[in-house]
């Protein structure tokens, strides 16, 4: 089985303040540290449960945090912006057996969550989904369900780990720190959150011939509420959207169309900036 990994920053085990996440920060060589140990956790049990092939893919912010020199050699990693296919999914495709979501964190608005955002915490103040807020894990979702990809497993805070287990029926979590508020965390030992990690990723590889992909009946209508009207104005010059004020829309009954505007709302939202 071919394993899809998508690896995030702000929810690995040990990190709670934006200066370990950000570029430049004297924090955040640390930061890329914690993140590209829980990556080799999360390669290491897809191996242990059965994979034959593991692709790694850095999905948070300019999406070269990973250290390739660091990570287990038997995976692909993939670095680099923009990723204009899929951003945080891409090179996922039809012949992977499971995608593995790690370190993700909650959506914009939600309350007392670590670092919580959509895709954009500078541009977007809350994405929504058919009119209802939505996380990154579950429009990753959908990206891996086009491609009859099911996630299998998500790490993470405790409230992502909440919120998929209801919305994404059959996947795992390992919950690796639980929420103070948007900069407080109480976290594992880094070291134990890995050895968890490494064994829900084995546990979920080997389930996951039994999983059913992410899919959703159309149209699908996306909308965000940017952070200003500058930004708006932008977003909603796409093809296709319609703007009230902050708020810009689209709808489409391929969601994969839909995701492609979402991103590029992301990329005008940061030229607004």
């Amino acid at each position: 089985m071919n394993v899809y990994i998508s690896i995030d920053m702000e929810g690995v085990a040990g990190i709670a303040t934006r200066e370990q996440c950000r570029r430049g920060s004297s924090d955040y060589e640390i930061g890329r540290e914690l993140m590209t140990r829980e990556a080799n956790a999360a390669i290491a049990g897809a191996f242990d449960g059965g994979a034959a092939r593991v692709v790694c893919n850095d999905a948070h912010a300019d999406m070269a945090n990973l250290l390739p020199s660091e990570l287990d050699p038997r995976a692909e990693v993939i670095l680099g912006s923009p990723k204009v296919e899929y951003s945080m999914m891409e090179g996922v495709a039809d012949d992977f057996g499971a995608a593995l979501f790690v370190g993700y964190h909650a959506g914009a608005g939600e309350p007392a969550a670590v670092l919580a955002h959509t895709y954009s915490g500078a541009s977007f103040y809350q994405v929504r989904l058919n009119d209802a807020p939505v996380t990154e894990a579950e429009l990753n979702a959908l990206v891996a369900g086009a491609h009859g990809v099911p996630v299998a497993l998500v790490t993470g805070d405790d409230r992502i780990c909440a919120i998929v287990r209801d919305r994404l029926p059959g996947v795992r979590t390992a919950a690796v720190k639980r929420s103070h508020s948007f900069t407080v965390g109480a976290s594992m030992h880094p070291e134990r959150a890995r050895e968890d990690i490494r064994r829900a990723s084995a546990e979920a590889v080997n389930g996951a011939k039994e999983l059913a992909p992410t899919t959703a009946p159309g149209p699908f209508t996306i909308e965000v509420d940017l952070t200003d009207m500058r930004r708006a104005e932008l977003c909603g010059l796409v093809p296709g959207a319609q703007r009230a004020g902050r708020t810009v829309r689209y709808t489409s009954r391929d969601y994969l169309e839909a995701f492609r505007c979402l991103r590029a709302w992301l990329y005008l939202g940061a030229a607004g900036a």
